[in-house]
């Protein structure tokens, strides 16, 4: 079966080293144009594009695939090589561009994705932070058959996952785990002609809309449990942030302490080695990791050694 993969970030790479571990042809590798990264802002391929350099595998790098679009040179390349490569199928995860209606008729078994959530729950950019942020307490993958929608394709294979208490980057891992494995399954079952495509239920649909800088902010008169998700399903991006005395804090791990809060939102209740009780609308917030700008994301006993804060003082 000769396989096409179009992703870019660290979760489909995992997915892409998955497939050709299972012994599967990858003819071609599309991914994102290099993009600035680091400090000193120098292009940097992107990890799918690093693991399919050092696998010797045919790369693109369209910047858009609409061959109306406004790189028409790009996607008449690609469109080029995504035919030579006479496609079996094409696995898409994560890539970041649309795929118009020639890429997902090109393969004789069409396009299939790895999304990470349960559809219809959480279609959409930011599938993972979202279901952090709204506090669900399950998550999953689904294998889907594209079509023109926003991940409206019907379900081939899915998987729940338990949330539980950590991070976006420790969630983001399991997911990415998974998914490797599903659509290792799924490409199976499509070359045995043994998938069966399942409708999206119409009930229960929501949008997962891309995560934005400006959300960072921490409203601390919103509910304590409501912030705690918030600041988990921000890190890694674009990290929880709050001012006090004017300087802008990272906020990268915190708990609900249960207890009524009769102070003002925002306001330090306590300060001790193991944590920083700040007011919120309800509950008290204890917050446990932080960052300094230019600094280092520290537990809170180190970080207190080099930031003074006290009660009474008031975030913002």
């Amino acid at each position: 079966m000769k396989v096409a993969f179009a992703g870019t970030p660290e979760f489909a790479r995992v997915a892409l080293e998955a497939i050709a571990a299972a012994g599967f042809e990858i003819v071609l590798v599309l991914t994102q144009p290099d993009r600035p990264a680091g400090r000193g802002m120098k292009l940097q391929a992107s990890p799918v594009k690093q693991l399919a350099l050092a696998r010797n595998w045919p790369v693109a790098q369209p910047r858009s695939l609409r061959l109306d679009g406004k790189y028409p040179e790009d996607a008449a390349a690609a469109r080029a090589a995504i035919v030579d490569a006479g496609l079996d199928v094409m696995v898409v995860a994560a890539y970041g561009l649309i795929l118009p209606q020639w890429v997902l008729d090109a393969p004789r078994l069409g396009c299939l994705n790895i999304h990470a959530s349960l559809l219809p729950r959480w279609r959409g950019a930011a599938p993972i932070h979202r279901a952090i942020e709204a506090g669900d307490e399950l998550t999953g993958v689904t294998i889907m058959q594209m079509d023109a929608g926003l991940d409206t394709g019907d379900m081939l294979l899915g998987e729940s996952l338990a949330i539980g208490e950590g991070s976006t980057a420790q969630l983001h891992d399991r997911l990415a785990a998974l998914g490797g494995r599903l659509i290792v399954d799924a490409l199976k079952q499509a070359e045995a002609a043994t998938l069966r495509p399942e409708p999206q239920p119409a009930e229960g649909v929501s949008y997962a809309h891309k995560v934005e800088k400006q959300e960072a902010q921490i409203d601390w008169a919103q509910a304590a449990a409501t912030i705690v998700r918030r600041i988990r399903a921000f890190d890694p991006f674009p990290g929880a942030s709050s001012t006090v005395d004017g300087e802008a804090l990272k906020l990268w791990a915190a708990r609900v302490q249960p207890e009524p809060s009769t102070e003002p939102p925002g306001t330090v209740l306590a300060v001790s080695p193991t944590g920083v009780a700040v007011a919120a609308q309800d509950e008290v917030v204890v917050l446990t990791e932080l960052q300094r700008p230019g600094g280092k994301r520290l537990p809170v006993a180190d970080f207190l050694r080099g930031f003074d804060l006290k009660p009474g003082q008031v975030f913002g």
